[in-house]
């Protein structure tokens, strides 16, 4: 049964640095895209960054400001967020999907929060 639980959320100031971390469970050897997606209040949910096989996507509102990263053994994929901005505020939700469109695009573009099989509950991530 496959779970990911996403963990080191908080607050900072304008300018300051967080990190996410996303711990996967449950999986049995499939090779899986790993998405980092954000919400805020009523906001669509936004794909902010993919990664597999250390191919790395971003979305254009956090490129140059943050680093997805993984580490297959120890079942981790973080989300290094600095020089963040009020506008960056949301729940940030981890996202696993392993689907042949899912794997084609992770990393180069934008995947589409339908199709990924897995999420993890969030983390909220607020700037002031």
């Amino acid at each position: 049964h496959v779970q990911l639980v996403e963990s080191g959320g908080g607050s900072v100031q304008a300018g300051g640095s967080l990190r996410v971390s996303c711990l996967f469970s449950g999986n049995r050897g499939e090779e899986y895209c790993m998405a980092w997606f954000r919400q805020a209040p009523g906001r669509p949910r936004e794909e902010v960054a993919s990664i597999y096989f250390g191919d790395k996507y971003y979305a254009d509102s956090v490129q140059s400001r943050f680093t997805i990263s993984q580490d297959k053994s120890k079942n981790t994929v973080w989300l290094q967020m600095d020089n963040l901005r009020p506008e960056d505020t949301a729940m940030y939700y981890c996202a696993a999907g392993a689907d042949t469109v899912a794997t084609m695009k992770c990393g180069f573009e934008k995947v589409g929060a339908d199709r990924f099989n897995y999420w993890g509950r969030g983390t909220q991530v607020t700037v002031s």
